[in-house]
């Protein structure tokens, strides 16, 4: 069974994400994280299959998140999709040149979220 970090700092946004794993059939694991520090912490802690991240967080963002596990060697292939409502191009050009798997737009279409989790899991 996959394992996947789910990080956003609205646990309702984790729940939406997580059901929407539930409602698309695909058996996973769930460890979940309010900010980007208690996300790399719990990320030390346990082996994950995928992360998805939101941007706009409390403590350390997510695009700060995602530089920090870039700059390990263990987490270089680690896939990290964001899942945010920051919709600006410059900002998924950013996120996409930090390392971000991919990139998916508040709110979240079932269809678009299926196509690229299948890719990774």
């Amino acid at each position: 069974m996959k394992t996947v970090l789910v990080v956003d700092d609205s646990r309702i946004m984790r729940n939406i994400v997580k059901n929407t794993f539930s409602e698309l059939k695909i058996p996973c694991q769930f460890i979940e994280a309010g900010n980007g520090i208690e996300a790399l912490q719990k990320l030390q802690m346990q082996p994950v299959d995928l992360v998805l991240l939101d941007w706009n967080m409390p403590e350390l963002s997510g695009l700060d998140f995602l530089k920090q596990v870039r700059a390990r060697d263990e987490y270089k292939n680690l896939p990290v999709i964001m899942v945010t409502s920051e919709a600006a191009r410059y900002n998924v050009i950013e996120a996409l040149k930090s390392g971000a798997t991919d990139y998916i737009i508040k709110p979240v279409n079932e269809k678009k979220f299926l196509d690229k989790v299948k890719i990774i899991l």
